[in-house]
């Protein structure tokens, strides 16, 4: 009787906060689809559709003649990109705990690859570094932050059984031994993610699947686009069976042969860009005192946050929160196709297969060819991002649903997903959606380069437009928000998982 009375009020709160939460991202979604643009522009999408599908069932290998090139330059940026990040990442989670490091870290994974790859273009041109530390700089972030959380969850009694006095060898003997599955295991992903940011380089220039994907889309060479689409699930989908640790040095050496030799690195180019172009033009301005710089540097601020930047920052929340609701739905309608419950092994590989083709695909790449059916408007954006991250939270709830044991007599059907699973899952459902919400509000963000007018739209029109120092300030304030995001969602997962285990064991 103690030990229910301890547990009780806890586990009551602890549900009670999921369905505040849940009910309150409902309700803002529902308020932000009153005030989405969600026009559908195009008289008759569904023939655009049509030939879509035609393109589809009638993919064309032989369109591109340059199909081999891009897709091993899509594998090689990602692959030396991923590579540099995860050893630069690894270095800094051993300083994680250094509050210098740690905002460091969080800025720079802050700010998407291709806002980073767009800086780098106005130093380096259509260069093979531009694709490398596009990919290398927010990933080196990504994995640091990662790599110090699996150490800190490792198992921490074989390194506090060695004496105070402790060596490198025993810190890999003792601690990284045990962390290095979770290690390789991430680091697959994250391969993953890589040659997804990989084929979106090519929208900005750089001679990756995603070049040839927007050329074909736009010239309505739905055949050809196909055979570049389905080469890249392919890739996606046999990851673990080609990438092999012993042939990471020959995947390197073949990717540093495969990609163009041609970077110039111009230092009057370079100082003229951090010395000049990106200094806000108010301070550029010669004559005036300092009072004067400041306040015409105030007003050029005011004018970009009231002209481009609330809006950019509202339209992006705005679809953010409606794709983030949206992505729930949709994991939990997926889940069970990959679910032991609810189907047999042929079953779920039919519904692992189309989960690989949701997830494999990047949310540029989808928003892309949803606006060819729909038009330009938010509807376009909020179908690719629920898609894309609701594929990939329905696996990952599909896979720990697996996990679970059932009773001999528990229920079937509707029951026993209503009744039996979701009630289990849905506390991780809700940790993982939450976890995703920042990296929905970096996809958000850069999907304005395709005409949606969140914060990318904006700052891709300043980088058409040469004012590098406005595009620079538009980057800040959208990492500003994303790091802003990160922190509301720890604390909302915080929150709902603080169940207070020690009461129950004193019992």
């Amino acid at each position: 009787m103690a030990v229910h009375n301890a547990v009780k009020p806890q586990s009551y709160s602890t549900a009670a906060g999921m369905k505040r939460t849940s009910l309150w991202f409902l309700l803002i979604a529902a308020l932000c689809l009153l005030l989405a643009d969600l026009e559908v522009i195009r008289a008759d999408p569904w023939m655009e559709l049509g030939r879509i599908g035609l393109g589809l069932i009638t993919p064309n290998f032989f369109a591109t003649e340059a199909l081999l090139d891009a897709l091993l330059n899509t594998l090689a940026f990602a692959l030396i990109g991923v590579t540099i990040a995860n050893c630069v990442g690894f270095l800094l989670a051993l300083l994680f705990n250094k509050p210098g490091v740690r905002q460091f870290c969080a800025s720079i994974r802050a700010v998407h690859e291709l806002f980073w790859a767009l800086l780098f273009l106005q130093i380096f041109g259509l260069s093979t570094l531009t694709g490398i530390l596009a990919i290398a700089i927010p990933y080196s972030g990504i994995f640091a932050k990662v790599y110090a959380e699996i150490l800190e969850e490792s198992d921490h009694r074989p390194i506090n059984s060695l004496p105070k006095q402790q060596s490198l060898s025993a810190f890999f003997y003792a601690r990284f031994a045990i962390a290095y599955p979770h290690f390789r295991s991430y680091c697959l992903y994250r391969l993953e993610c890589g040659i997804r940011s990989s084929a979106i380089l090519g929208f900005i220039g750089l001679p990756t699947l995603g070049f040839h994907l927007d050329t074909a889309f736009k010239q309505g060479n739905y055949s050809e686009a196909a055979a570049l689409l389905y080469l890249f699930f392919i890739v996606i989908a046999t990851l673990r069976q080609w990438m092999r640790l012993k042939l990471l040095p020959v995947y390197l050496a073949a990717g540093f042969y495969i990609l163009p030799q041609s970077t110039l690195i111009s230092l009057e180019h370079l100082k003229r860009f951090l010395g000049e172009d990106i200094i806000p033009s108010p301070l550029r301005q010669s004559g005036g005192d300092f009072t004067e710089q400041i306040l015409a540097l105030m007003d050029w601020c005011w004018q970009l946050l009231y002209l481009q930047a609330f809006e950019g920052v509202f339209n992006t929340i705005v679809l953010s929160i409606i794709a983030l609701v949206g992505s729930g739905m949709v994991a939990l309608l997926l889940f069970p196709l990959v679910s032991r419950h609810f189907f047999s092994r042929p079953g779920r590989g039919l519904g692992h297969a189309l989960l690989v083709v949701f997830r494999s695909i990047p949310e540029l790449i989808l928003t892309f060819i949803t606006t060819l059916i729909l038009g330009p408007s938010m509807l376009p954006a909020i179908l690719a991002l629920s898609l894309h991250n609701g594929a990939i939270i329905g696996y990952l709830i599909g896979q720990h649903s697996n996990g679970l044991q059932l009773r001999a007599d528990s229920s079937r059907g509707l029951n026993l997903y209503s009744y039996e699973l979701l009630p289990r899952i849905y506390p991780q459902f809700l940790a993982f959606l939450l976890y995703r919400w920042e990296v929905i509000v970096r996809e958000t963000a850069i999907l304005g380069v395709l005409g949606i007018h969140t914060l990318g739209f904006y700052i891709d029109s300043a980088f058409e437009d040469l004012r590098f120092d406005r595009a620079l300030f538009l980057i800040l304030i959208t990492a500003a928000l994303n790091l802003s995001i990160d922190s509301l969602s720890r604390w909302l997962r915080s929150r709902i998982h603080r169940v207070n285990f020690e009461r129950v064991n004193s019992c």
